[in-house]
């Protein structure tokens, strides 16, 4: 979703994603079949450019969560789901900062949302701005990052996703992409593949639900 948002209004995208010992793996087996189909997306420029996996093994040591571990997806003490990962949005920008200064790339594009999320405190926009002017002031050089789905809840993001590419997009999204947290493709739904009962899938399938009714 937020890689067609990018298509549409840069030059050029590169991709970067992160292998951390996630229990949902699957969704790093998913990339390549994404990037393909959304190669020629956009209006203008060359498009789509390289594609860079970077391996963070330390986060899956450091972290006891339930997508890290074999572990019951719940709510800890903290209030917290147990499918947090402290540091990870701050890890996974630092990273592609670091890759986009020696790119001379000056905008990352994260799909972070704090409208229906699942609480967790690296996805508020506080918290992702903080961070662009932390990264500015430590590379010495302007950087930004843009959440498109920032203050948009899951039937929006649907919505988006037709207004940006219609059936296409949608149908790509539904069949190609993965969020469920157990990284279950064996099920196939309306909104898409997953286990049906994780926060991920509620979520999603929340969004496909409330869509689908604004939609008749």
């Amino acid at each position: 979703m937020c890689l067609a948002w990018a298509l549409e209004r840069y030059d050029r995208v590169e991709t970067v994603g992160f292998t951390y010992g996630q229990r949902h793996a699957v969704e790093l087996a998913q990339r390549p079949i994404i990037r393909a189909k959304l190669a020629s997306f956009g209006k203008t420029g060359p498009g789509l450019g390289s594609d860079t996996v970077l391996d963070l093994p330390a986060l899956q040591s450091i972290s006891d969560t339930a997508l890290t571990r074999e572990t019951e997806i719940t709510f800890a003490a903290t209030g917290l789901p147990t499918t947090f990962v402290p540091g990870r949005n701050l890890l996974f920008l630092t990273y592609a900062a670091t890759l986009a200064y020696r790119r001379g790339i000056a905008t990352l594009v994260g799909g972070m949302c704090e409208t229906d999320f699942s609480g967790y405190p690296d996805c508020r926009n506080s918290t992702i701005q903080t961070l662009a002017q932390a990264l500015s002031l430590g590379l010495d050089k302007p950087l930004a990052i843009e959440t498109p789905l920032m203050f948009v809840d899951k039937a929006g993001t649907w919505e988006l996703a037709n207004k940006l590419g219609g059936e296409k997009l949608v149908e790509l999204i539904v069949e190609d992409t993965h969020t469920c947290y157990l990284g279950d493709r064996s099920h196939r739904h309306a909104w898409g593949y997953g286990c049906g009962t994780c926060p991920a899938c509620e979520l999603r399938a929340k969004g496909w639900n409330e869509w689908q009714a604004r939609t008749t």
